[in-house]
């Protein structure tokens, strides 16, 4: 009996060794400090290579593919045109680059307050849940009010999944521990979906890191997310389509379109083709990862043809293969474009790619050995962690949109009320003027109760990227009431939609 167990002991030995490091993720991770720079130069630079791919089609295609038959252009010196004609398409990445310098300033421990001021007060301009966390931060909302969604109609969107790279490239083969940087900033700006969506990046990158096994990489990531939630169903459908499929990536992406391609939150795109919702753009990066099977160009060229947010997508698809695979196994077709700009900073930053290499190398040094791992001379001994599922959250519980209705940018002065039957309100809109210091305030009553003052600055920097929201009335029939309190003839708030929601059917 004894040598039978000590047999069937020795087969399991054998068959551990013979198997991908993706299925046996060993709990020391070896290598040398010249591979982890390596492997976080292929993350940043792929990840610059993405945006630049996708970036002429960017929203371009809504509720539809790119066809095979239109190209997309990848000329020699791209990358340059864009950092002196169009440096904003950069945006993934300054953004990321926000809070590396925050980390790189103040210790990768950094309090989530200073992360969250660095990224109100930077120069750039913001859209959607970043913008709307920006206004409740100026206005003294702090994280994780900042981005709850009562408080960020928009909470749901792309924008922490599409600057979350940082969060997996400091913690090389270590998603738990991806998960709290995540957590930390992800709150800033998002909740429910629109966080998983970081969460979910964060992991891939942190698994490219120990294992050569895109699909591994994809779906062991997974296990970080709620299974309850709509993130991890959409994402999980994406990878069980293309089991089904294999060969056909616009069969996956039919099935994906069919069923989550309802817009519940960001009120820009309910009931139209936009679709800026974190989960389904995140499918999309996941149909790039997998269809592309670990080639380069099939990668960024799946991920952008799925259209909607197509340069970011492309590049987080390609950031997370590229740190997979390496700086210095990225076909040079790809990196001539980038070594001509690599020490050139970022619009809006003094971080250049050269710069945000050393960042991220000496970050992820720090995060190593506060995690149990050590660095003696060259080399590094990571102690890997596996995913763990964060906890739950939902985004507009227990509401669906019911009705956009168009307002044609009518003038609130002539607009005065808005009647539906529902239990929540968005109005989308802005002030137009030329005096920039100016801030409208906007009453608006419901139903007779007191009346909220909104501040809605002209300033594009500092203005509320919707003129006002309410999720929280009763089901029944609502008139709401707008006064401009302080108008002036150089100024108009212009009202561009009435998004009303009602609730959800047990």
């Amino acid at each position: 009996m004894k040598r039978i167990l000590y047999l069937l002991t020795i087969v399991v030995l054998l068959a551990a060794n013979n198997l991908p490091l993706a299925a046996r993720q060993p709990a020391d991770f070896r290598m040398t400090k010249a591979e982890l720079l390596d492997k976080i130069k292929g993350g940043w630079a792929a990840q610059t290579i993405g945006c630049t791919y996708g970036g002429p089609t960017e929203f371009c295609y809504q509720g539809r593919t790119i066809a095979d038959t239109i190209a997309i252009s990848y000329e020699p010196g791209c990358v340059k045109w864009f950092y002196d004609h169009a440096p904003g398409l950069y945006d993934d990445i300054y953004m990321d680059l926000t809070f590396v310098d925050v980390f790189q300033r103040l210790g990768t421990d950094a309090p989530v307050d200073s992360l969250a001021k660095a990224y109100a007060d930077a120069p750039y301009p913001l859209w959607h849940a970043n913008q709307c966390g920006r206004y409740n931060l100026q206005r003294g909302l702090h994280a994780p009010k900042s981005g709850h969604w009562k408080n960020n109609p928009h909470a749901d969107c792309i924008d922490f999944q599409i600057e979350a790279d940082f969060a997996g490239l400091m913690s090389p083969g270590m998603p738990r521990t991806a998960n709290r940087y995540a957590d930390r900033v992800g709150h800033i700006m998002n909740y429910g979906d629109g966080w998983y969506g970081g969460v979910y990046v964060a992991n891939m990158y942190a698994l490219a890191f120990i294992s050569d096994d895109v699909s591994y990489i994809v779906s062991e990531a997974l296990k970080s997310i709620p299974p309850k939630s709509q993130f991890y169903q959409c994402v999980s459908d994406a990878i069980r389509w293309h089991a089904q499929y294999p060969g056909e990536w616009r069969a996956a992406w039919d099935l994906l379109e069919s069923k989550y391609s309802d817009e519940r939150g960001c009120p820009e795109g309910v009931k139209k083709p936009l679709n800026i919702d974190a989960k389904i753009n995140a499918a999309y990066v996941v149909l790039g990862l997998l269809y592309g099977n670990g080639d380069f160009g099939r990668t960024l060229e799946v991920s952008t043809r799925c259209g909607q947010d197509s340069d970011c997508n492309p590049a987080t698809a390609a950031g997370i293969l590229g740190t997979m695979l390496g700086y210095s196994h990225i076909p040079e077709q790809w990196m001539a474009n980038i070594h001509e700009v690599e020490d050139r900073p970022f619009s809006y930053t003094t971080i250049s790619l050269n710069k945000a290499y050393e960042m991220s190398f000496s970050q992820a040094l720090q995060v190593i050995a506060a995690n149990g791992g050590s660095i003696e001379g060259d080399h590094i001994v990571i102690r890997t962690q596996k995913p763990k599922k964060v906890r739950y959250e939902e985004s507009f519980q227990g509401l669906k949109a019911e009705q956009a209705v168009g307002l044609e940018k009518a003038d609130v002065q002539q607009l005065k009320t808005l009647t539906f039957t529902g239990c929540g309100v968005v109005l989308r809109g802005y002030v137009e003027t030329k005096d920039q210091d100016y801030v409208a305030r906007l009453s608006v009553s419901i139903d007779g109760q007191p009346a909220e003052v909104w501040q809605l600055p002209a300033r594009y920097h500092d203005r509320n990227f919707d003129l006002f929201w309410n999720y929280g009335l009763k089901q029944k029939a609502h008139t709401v009431r707008l006064e401009w309190l302080n108008p002036t003839p150089e100024a108009r708030i212009r009202c561009q939609d009435a998004i009303y929601y009602g609730k959800i059917k047990k």
